[in-house]
C-alpha cells in the first residue's frame, strides 16, 4: 500500500525536533513577500525601508545570497548567542563562528570537509569565539568575506553562498520552542534552487538506499505531468513533493522541518527517513 506522509524523525538537534511542526508547503498565513535582492552591506531592515521608498538597486550589486546573509545576521542579533539551531550541538554563536571560518580561515575550513582535520576545525571555532565577542563576530559575518578569500571573487557568491545562507537562516528560524514556518520566496529563487537540485540532487541523496524522485509542487502542466527530478534510481520509489526550497532543506538533512509530502511504500519511506542526508 502506498503511503502519503510528512517526514518523521530527524538527525538534527533534539531542540529542533521537539520544537518543530510540519505544515503544508505554503507561505505563512498573512505573510508578505520580502525583497529578493539586497545590498551586501545593508541590513535587512534598512533594505526594506529603501524598497518602500522606491530606491532601485542595480542587479549586479544585490543577490539573494547577500539578502540571506543580512537577514540571518539581523536574526543573530535578535536571538543572541545562546539560541538553538537545527545544527546538532550548535547554538547561534557556534553557527556564526562556522560561517566566519568557512569564508575567511582556509586552514580551519579544511576541517569542515576533511574528517581527519575536524579537531583542528573545532579548535579554530573555540578560538574565534574567544577572540571576538558575539556581536563583533556577527558584524564580521555581515560584512562578508575578506578580499583575499575565494568567496570574494566575483561570481562565486551566488553559487557558493545561496544554499549555504538559506539553509543556515532556516536553521535559526525553525529551531527552538516556537519555530517559524516557510517563507514565500521569489519565483527566481525557487527556479534557481530547482536547477541546483537537478545539478546536485544525486550527490545529496547518494547515501539513500531506495529510489528518490523530487516533484516540484504546483508544476503540473496541461497534461497533468509535474516537473520531476530522479535523484536516485531504484525499484522502490519515494517521491518528495514540495517547493524547491523545501526540497533543498530536506536534501540537506533538515527532514523534520521541511514542508513536503513523502509518497511511497511505508518501508521505502522508513529507509529514506533513516538515511544520513547530512552533507
Amino acid at each position: 500500500m502506498t503511503a502519503v506522509i510528512n517526514p518523521a524523525g530527524s538527525r538534527l538537534s533534539s531542540a529542533a525536533i521537539s520544537g518543530s511542526r510540519l505544515l503544508p508547503a505554503a507561505a505563512e498565513a498573512g505573510s508578505v513577500t520580502r525583497p529578493l535582492f539586497q545590498h551586501r552591506h545593508t541590513s535587512a531592515a534598512a533594505f526594506r525601508a529603501l524598497a518602500t521608498y522606491g530606491v532601485a538597486l542595480r542587479w549586479s550589486l544585490v543577490t539573494f545570497a547577500k539578502s540571506e546573509r543580512a537577514e540571518l545576521c539581523d536574526l543573530f542579533d535578535k536571538v543572541g548567542p545562546d539560541a538553538p539551531t537545527l545544527c546538532e550541538g550548535w547554538n547561534t554563536h557556534d553557527l556564526a563562528a562556522h560561517l566566519w571560518i568557512r569564508e575567511t580561515d582556509p586552514v580551519g575550513a579544511s576541517g569542515i570537509v576533511a574528517k581527519p582535520l575536524s579537531s583542528l576545525y573545532e579548535r579554530r571555532m573555540a578560538e574565534i569565539k574567544q577572540r571576538w565577542d558575539y556581536s563583533e563576530l556577527v558584524d564580521r559575518v555581515r560584512r562578508g568575506p575578506a578580499r583575499f578569500s575565494i568567496f570574494a571573487i566575483p561570481g562565486v557568491d551566488e553559487g557558493a553562498n545561496t544554499t549555504e545562507f538559506f539553509i543556515h537562516h532556516e536553521d535559526v528560524r525553525r529551531a527552538g520552542d516556537t519555530p517559524q514556518t516557510s517563507r514565500r520566496l521569489d519565483d527566481d529563487v525557487e527556479e534557481w534552487m530547482w536547477r541546483r537540485l537537478k545539478l546536485l540532487g544525486r550527490a545529496w541523496f547518494r547515501r539513500v538506499q531506495v529510489g528518490v524522485v523530487l516533484e516540484r509542487l504546483g508544476s503540473a502542466d496541461a497534461d497533468g505531468a509535474p516537473e520531476t527530478i530522479r535523484a536516485v534510481s531504484g525499484t522502490s520509489i519515494v517521491t518528495l513533493v514540495g517547493n524547491p526550497s523545501e526540497l533543498m532543506l530536506f536534501a540537506h538533512g533538515r527532514t523534520s522541518v521541511a514542508e513536503i509530502k513523502l509518497v511511497g511504500e511505508p518501508e521505502a519511506i522508513e529507509i529514506l527517513n533513516s538515511s544520513d542526508l547530512r552533507t
